[in-house]
């Protein structure tokens, strides 16, 4: 888990889907696989777990808050300790044109914001589909407090959808990185769902 928490770039890769379980790589540039991610499939509630090389030892925890819930909240703990570590928070309605997710502490208070690229480009990739995604991938731009640590680049092919991820702005650490592989997972997660 150090060396992935110690990266200024990573790279998300989704894995085919199979019956019980859709997983996703996390890895360095160089293409090394670092952690794992599971998401059960047919669950009501969502729960999505950061797994280390072994696949079985469980690095960061996110879970919804509700079954169904536009405006859905995901708190993400350490599962070693059962500490919270934060949460991400949809912005409902706000969403449907163009994402964006609140950055919670510990105690839900608002700490930060990730948001989409562009309004015209989020209308089109919801509206028009994923070709948009040929030309203009799909981007999310992280702050807390004013201040940016993160961007996330979604591409696309037929084959398989990869998300760079760079925290090298985030150059106070400002952000847990924990939180902000979470928030990565998240997004290739559950946003991968509306294209």
């Amino acid at each position: 888990m150090s060396d992935a928490l110690t990266q200024p770039h990573l790279v998300a890769r989704k894995n085919i889907f199979n019956f019980l379980h859709q997983w996703f790589q996390i890895m360095d540039p160089q293409g090394n696989v670092l952690l794992y991610t599971k998401m059960r499939a047919f669950k009501l509630r969502e729960d999505i777990r950061v797994l280390g090389p072994d696949k079985q030892t469980e690095v960061v925890s996110m879970r919804a808050r509700q079954i169904i819930d536009f405006g859905a909240t995901y708190d993400v703990t350490d599962p070693a300790t059962g500490q919270k570590l934060g949460a991400f928070r949809r912005k409902g309605l706000k969403s449907i044109f163009k994402d964006e997710w609140l950055i919670l502490d510990a105690a839900d208070q608002e700490v930060g914001l990730i948001q989409e690229d562009s309004g015209g480009l989020a209308f089109l990739r919801r509206f028009i589909g994923g070709v948009v995604n040929l030309f203009a991938p799909q981007q999310h731009h992280g702050f807390i407090g004013g201040s940016p640590v993160l961007t996330f680049q979604q591409t696309r092919n037929p084959f398989v959808t990869k998300t760079y991820l760079n925290f090298s702005m985030d150059t106070q650490g400002l952000l847990d990185r924990r939180l902000g592989l979470a928030a990565a997972v998240l997004f290739c997660a559950i946003e991968g769902k509306q294209d």
